[in-house]
């Protein structure tokens, strides 16, 4: 699925083509919590990075996480300008690009269930959906972005 994406001002937008484009994963931990939830947790999809064009490449900025052993590898890319957060990209997996799902304007497919990661770093104020349709993992989930498609049968090829 071909996704295309923007910041809030318009002064960068990229596309990616997707094979992974339900958004079902709410992440709850303090770098995506803070850098882009505005629902206290980010929702990354799944693309290939050979295919991300991006347009205003020059209003683009990114940001390494400090994590408690040092900086995060993974980019947190977003616009200089109005501070959307766009993607992340780590080239520890240099063919993967993760689209953060409030910055796609592409009609999104609705998820069969929500999977909530990282909930031992939820912040207080945050009350989190329970019951079915609803999976809770403190840390992070058993399955990858690809994997949890494959296994409802929603992987596109």
């Amino acid at each position: 699925m071909r996704l295309e994406a923007s910041c809030q001002c318009g002064k960068v937008s990229y596309s990616v083509e997707s094979r992974t484009p339900h958004p079902y994963m709410r992440c709850y931990c303090s770098i995506c919590r803070k850098h882009g939830g505005a629902g206290g947790y980010a929702i990354n999809l799944g693309a290939s990075s050979k295919t991300l064009e991006v347009k205003g490449e020059e209003h683009k900025r990114f940001y390494h996480a400090r994590m408690p052993d040092g900086e995060s590898h993974g980019e947190r890319h977003f616009c200089g300008h109005c501070g959307s957060a766009l993607y992340l990209y780590d080239p520890r997996w240099p063919e993967l690009v993760h689209p953060i799902a409030a910055a796609v304007d592409t009609p999104l497919p609705h998820p069969p269930e929500i999977v909530h990661i990282m909930m031992e770093f939820k912040a207080d104020w945050v009350d989190v959906p329970e019951g079915p349709g609803h999976v809770h993992f403190d840390g992070y989930p058993d399955l990858s972005i690809e994997d949890w498609h494959r296994k409802h049968g929603l992987l596109e090829e």
